[in-house]
């Protein structure tokens, strides 16, 4: 069982955002930044938080859209997604970033934490990679981040271990960018794609439009074992 709470990341300007924390049973020695969907911290990115803080990590999930909507949180049918678009028009997405960043070094400095990685979903998949180019994680889980096709040119910065998540029925991320990035990686070490036959955001429990049970389960397999091997809890 985990403990919650709410952290203020602080910025030099003297505004906060607020950063969702799960808190294991046990004292935690790793920690992993845990980036929304485009639907906010709601059920479902609180569920993951949950599965990461039972395996035994301090999880800090911040508040993307405090800027302009606080505490973002939408129902995941068709007026949840529109609603959810209109507010990811008005991101900006290196502000997004540097907050993001800001929140990785706000666990990074709590007392215990020895490594943080980064893990986001759909639009913090994209923000997780732009955090893995500009901070320093230890490693950095992306689930079907529809920018990262566009933001490989980055990929030099990238030094932390990688694990892309991807459907090859995605209607939002075309197959040509994921093979972009499978070329991009190639020979590097670390650096990991993974394909399920699925659509787009088949981890999201809460959607009946997008999740796929098996795809799911078979993608969180490997992300256990890719945080075991570079992120021991």
């Amino acid at each position: 069982m985990s403990t919650e709470r709410i952290d203020t990341v602080t910025f030099p300007d003297g505004t906060g955002m607020d950063m969702f924390m799960w808190t294991p049973a046990e004292p935690a020695r790793a920690a992993v930044l845990l980036i929304q969907e485009i639907f906010g911290v709601g059920p479902y990115i609180e569920a993951v938080a949950r599965r990461l803080a039972d395996a035994g990590y301090l999880v800090g999930a911040p508040d993307v859209f405090w800027r302009f909507a606080p505490h973002w949180a939408a129902g995941h049918d068709q007026d949840g997604l529109t609603a959810s678009m209109e507010k990811v028009g008005q991101l900006d997405p290196a502000t997004a970033v540097g907050d993001c960043a800001a929140a990785l070094l706000h666990l990074q400095r709590l007392s215990g934490v020895e490594r943080v990685g980064v893990m986001g979903f759909c639009l913090g998949g994209t923000l997780a990679w732009g955090v893995a180019s500009a901070a320093d994680p230890a490693v950095c889980i992306s689930y079907y981040g529809s920018g990262v096709p566009g933001m490989l040119g980055m990929i030099d910065q990238v030094q932390c271990p990688t694990l892309f998540h991807f459907g090859n029925q995605d209607a939002y991320i075309p197959n040509e960018g994921v093979d972009a990035i499978g070329a991009a990686i190639a020979g590097r070490d670390g650096f990991v794609l993974n394909v399920e036959n699925a659509g787009h955001a088949f981890d999201n429990h809460e959607s009946e439009i997008f999740y796929n049970e098996a795809a799911s389960k078979a993608a969180w397999a490997k992300t256990m074992a890719f945080l075991a091997q570079h992120l021991p809890a």
